[in-house]
């Protein structure tokens, strides 16, 4: 259920100067500490941000898909690792829940990811499934009332502070996603082991890291659906998030534009404003529309997805187009800073290498190209 329009543009409004002011500040911060602030965490479960997606029956906001787009635009005007701090808990570490989950496994949960007091991660990759993601050799062997988990799941964000892991395993000997199934598996449970953090290229302050379980006893009562529904769980999970995402790029690409006009008018080459010159022009007016045209793809997309349609196609679209999209713009933004693009002082390398990562998780755009080709062939065209 949407919230009232007066009620969300109050939260856009909030979120928005919270960005600004609070979180801005501090990005040179996040990056030399590879860490987000307590305090900063602590006010973004005050203001909602963990709770989302999740309906106002388990304390969640119960955010529209549009509406959670438009938030997630406004967080990207800042360092992703803000947005990373609380986007497991909206997407991909409750969606599974929140689309399978029996009440039961809803009651006990979803309160808990709503206010922030849990942290939730997302475990499909292993060291040799990335891609091919019905191709998990985790196994979970049904032992009375308990399933054995065993298996190794790599790159999982938030991994070193989550409390529950969505984790796909196979549980049948069919090959493929008809195997697979889904579990919620509290970090609490003996056998389990979080990998030392990676050292990343960009996303300071948000982690990954591998999850190692050994003979983990994973109560029967914590599957997601039924045996072998979980690869169907997984690409349902992963086209909601496909499309936060998206809006995510577009809100980095349009904080990249506002740097670059900025600075391109007080920047002064050959006696005038580098904005004066065509060719700077000619970028930023690249920039704008591709923006525009990623904003336009999202938003329609969020609108079909609330109204109930099948938008496996648009979603792959738009992560693939906006993913992309906002590479170029980080690129024309260190073109037109120039030499201050390159180094640290400006933020702009900073931001350059942050979005890198948003062509790869989620879906490469390798694979949203096989989507889109393949949804485009079943409707005809």
């Amino acid at each position: 259920m949407a919230l009232d329009p007066e009620t969300f543009d109050a939260l856009i409004d909030t979120v928005r100067r919270f960005v600004a002011e609070r979180l801005r500040p501090l990005e040179a911060e996040v990056e030399a500490a590879d860490a987000i602030p307590d305090a900063v965490v602590a006010e973004m479960k005050d203001l909602g941000l963990f709770g989302l997606s999740i309906a106002e029956d388990y304390g969640g906001l119960g955010l529209t898909m549009v509406e959670e787009c438009r938030v997630a635009i406004e967080m990207g005007r800042t360092t992703p690792a803000f947005r990373s701090t609380f986007g497991t808990n909206v997407g991909i570490g409750s969606q599974g829940l929140v689309m399978a989950g029996t009440p039961e496994q809803k009651a006990e949960w979803l309160p808990r990811i709503a206010s922030g007091a849990i942290v939730t991660s997302f475990a499909l990759t292993e060291p040799d499934v990335g891609s091919d993601s019905g191709s998990v050799k985790t196994r979970a062997v049904k032992d009375g009332d308990v399933y054995r988990l065993s298996g190794t799941k790599r790159y999982i964000t938030n991994a070193d502070k989550a409390q529950l892991f969505t984790v796909m395993a196979r549980t049948g000997e069919e090959k493929g996603g008809r195997g697979v199934s889904a579990f919620l598996v509290p970090r609490d449970l003996p056998g389990i082991s979080i990998g030392e953090p990676e050292k990343k290229m960009g996303q300071k302050g948000a982690k990954v890291a591998d999850v190692h379980f050994d003979d983990v006893p994973v109560p029967a009562a914590n599957r997601l659906g039924a045996e072998g529904e979980g690869f169907k769980i997984a690409m349902r999970v992963l086209d909601r998030g496909r499309l936060h995402i998206s809006a995510v790029c577009v809100g980095v690409a349009e904080r990249l534009i506002a740097d670059s006009v900025a600075y391109a008018g007080s920047r002064n080459q050959f006696g005038q404003p580098i904005a004066a010159h065509q060719l700077i022009q000619g970028m930023i007016a690249d920039m704008k529309t591709e923006a525009l045209v990623a904003r336009a793809m999202v938003m329609e997309t969020a609108a079909a997805k609330d109204r109930g349609e099948d938008v496996v196609l648009e979603s792959a679209a738009a992560k693939y187009f906006a993913s992309e999209m906002v590479g170029r713009v980080a690129d024309k933004a260190v073109q037109i800073y120039g030499g201050a693009g390159y180094i640290a002082d400006y933020g702009i390398e900073r931001l350059y290498r942050d979005v890198r990562l948003f062509r790869i998780y989620e879906g490469t755009s390798q694979i949203q190209q096989v989507i889109i080709a393949r949804e485009t062939m079943k409707r005809g065209g």
